[in-house]
């Protein structure tokens, strides 16, 4: 998704003046900062290690490495008593999100052996190997107080199911934080006519997520769509014929011109270095323009199964929400309710346009159509379920000068659909339909959003907490 590795920075601390004091606590110590880097280790991330810093003077250089180092995310481990001055340095200078870990070696210490050690020097020496959550306050004033932002694991190093969970999903946050600041959004066409939620402030997003946005034409795709040869088609439709389940009303004629814009879309894609495209295009009857646009549902749908989300409607911050939620692994379809079904307490979700077919339930059906939704539109479309189970739903939020994101965790559930051509699903949550499309619409979102497999809202939470953006969860 990015050229670039996510850079994660890792130091413990402790205190020089202990050393000479405590026979093998250096190495003991240093030791347990060995073991968190074994547990943040990733193939596509590089863990830079500074090991043990245990004097101001340390700090400041460790501060000058992990800033040179470039690194994206710092976890300091806090092993003993440490002074603060041992880690303001460090951090001041890093200037990137601090998650401290408050871990102890094991899960309490053994008492009867320790009071039977009889000598006061190993006691101590012992002691201080588990009083990690000693210095945890002073660190967390001293950071309060300098205005650094800062975040905590607390538990056990070895065998906590819990901090395990967390280090993995601080990760995975700091991974989309990274794949975010490294996208770049192609923005093609204009906004639908008088829908005045979906208009955005595009410094605004560029300045939250640090995504590029380029401003594309239509004119550079079409060229692309006259250079396609009949062996690019050809060689499409296979791949459109393995991963779609093709309707038999589909007109031949239909498919081999959506083939033809998917693959002049992948060109497009590639020579813009695009990692998500934002369109709406409507053209004039009979214009080469108005072929192109009438047939990139398929191309669409195959390029956010790969990674790279398009959103129609020139839906800048549902292709935000979309590429957050495909980067975390999720999928990430674009979506809106239309209806409730109060019989059954679910809400319908689905939209007209592309849909994430690696997220669907079964194969996805293409199906011809002459029209969607009112707009310009003829050739064929998708129609699919998001696979049944947990799901979350993300919208990104424009409002007040200030992106928000909102998300909401629920199930997509079995039961009949609108088989209208378009992606279509169930949802429960355990708010209730009413409360849920009340305190959902509360937030003042546009009407589409992101949806996703499984639960993240936690994961979620933790990249807003990285991006310096509220998160509201709504259930």
């Amino acid at each position: 998704m990015t050229e670039r590795k996510l850079k994660v920075g890792l130091f413990g601390i402790g205190l020089a003046t202990y050393w000479p004091q405590f026979e093998g606590l250096e190495q003991r110590l240093s030791g347990y900062v060995m073991q968190m880097a074994e547990k943040l280790s990733r193939p596509d991330i590089d863990v830079i290690n500074l090991g043990l810093i245990d004097t101001p003077e340390k700090a400041l250089d460790a501060g000058h490495l992990f800033r040179e180092a470039d690194v994206d995310i710092i976890f300091l481990h806090v092993t003993t008593y440490a002074l603060s001055s041992t880690v303001l340095p460090v951090v001041r200078r890093a200037r990137v999100p601090v998650v401290i870990l408050n871990l102890q070696p094991e899960a309490a210490i053994d008492y009867r052996t320790f009071n039977d050690l009889g000598d006061r020097t190993r006691m101590t020496g012992e002691w201080l190997a588990h009083c990690g959550a000693c210095p945890v306050p002073e660190i967390a004033n001293v950071f309060r107080r300098s205005r650094i932002a800062f975040h905590q694991i607390t538990g056990m190093l070895h065998g906590d199911e819990e901090v395990d969970r967390e280090v993995a999903d601080w990760i995975d946050a700091a991974r989309v934080a990274h794949v975010m600041a490294h996208n770049r959004l192609g923005v093609m066409g204009h906004y639908y006519n008088g829908m005045l939620d979906i208009y955005s402030d595009l410094t605004a997003h560029a300045a939250a997520f640090g995504t590029h946005i380029e401003v594309v034409e239509i004119d550079e795709l079409a060229r692309l769509r006259r250079e396609v040869t009949e062996a690019d088609i050809t060689s499409l439709l296979a791949v459109i014929g393995e991963e779609f389940d093709i309707d038999p009303d589909c007109d031949p004629v239909e498919l081999r011109r959506a083939a033809k814009t998917a693959v002049a879309l992948s060109k497009f894609i590639d020579a813009r270095k695009l990692g998500s495209l934002a369109y709406y295009y409507e053209s004039t009857p009979g214009h080469e323009h108005e072929d192109v646009i009438t047939s990139v549902i398929v191309g669409c749908s195959l390029l956010t199964a790969q990674g790279i989300p398009v959103a129609g409607e020139y839906e800048i911050k549902n292709v935000h929400a979309m590429k957050i939620m495909d980067s975390f692994g999720a999928g990430g379809s674009f979506t809106e309710y239309y209806a409730m079904d109060f019989n059954d307490d679910v809400v319908l979700m689905g939209h007209d346009g592309p849909g994430h077919i690696m997220v669907a339930e079964g194969k996805t059906k293409i199906r011809p159509l002459k029209v969607y939704h009112g707009k310009v539109g003829s050739g064929v479309s998708v129609e699919m379920s998001v696979k049944h189970g947990p799901v979350t739903l993300l919208s990104v939020v424009e409002r007040e000068g200030r992106i928000v994101l909102l998300c909401a965790e629920g199930q997509s559930v079995p039961g009949p659909i609108l088989e209208i051509g378009n992606t279509n699903s169930r949802y429960k949550f355990p708010i209730g339909a009413r409360r849920f499309v009340e305190n959902w619409n509360a937030e003042g979102p546009a009407h589409h959003c992101a949806v996703g497999v499984g639960h993240i809202a936690t994961k979620i939470g933790k990249l807003g907490k990285l991006l310096d953006l509220e998160v509201v969860q709504v259930c």
